[in-house]
C-alpha cells in the first residue's frame, strides 16, 4: 500500500507563485477568487495541484472553477 501526499501551500507561498501579497491571497479567498484552502485546524492551505490547475484554467472565480473541478472529476469516473 502507498501513501498519497499532497503537496499543501500557505499564504504566502501562494503569494509567491501568484507574484501577489499575501493580503492579496486572502482577500481574494474571502470574496471567492480562487480555489477553497484546506483548513487544518487553524491552518489555511492550497493544494499546490489544485492551483497549478486552476492557473492553466486561466484562474476562473471559485464558482465556475467549482463547477469545472466537478465536471472534470465525473468525466473521470
Amino acid at each position: 500500500m502507498t501513501a498519497q501526499t499532497e503537496t499543501l501551500i500557505d499564504a504566502g507561498a501562494l503569494a509567491k507563485k501568484l507574484n501577489v501579497h499575501e493580503v492579496t491571497i486572502r482577500r481574494w479567498q474571502s470574496s471567492g477568487k480562487i480555489p477553497a484552502p484546506v483548513r487544518l485546524g487553524a491552518a489555511v492551505r492550497w493544494r499546490l495541484k489544485e492551483i497549478d490547475a486552476w492557473i492553466e484554467s486561466g484562474c476562473p472565480p471559485r464558482p465556475k472553477w467549482e463547477t469545472h473541478r466537478q465536471s472534470a472529476k465525473a468525466a473521470k469516473l
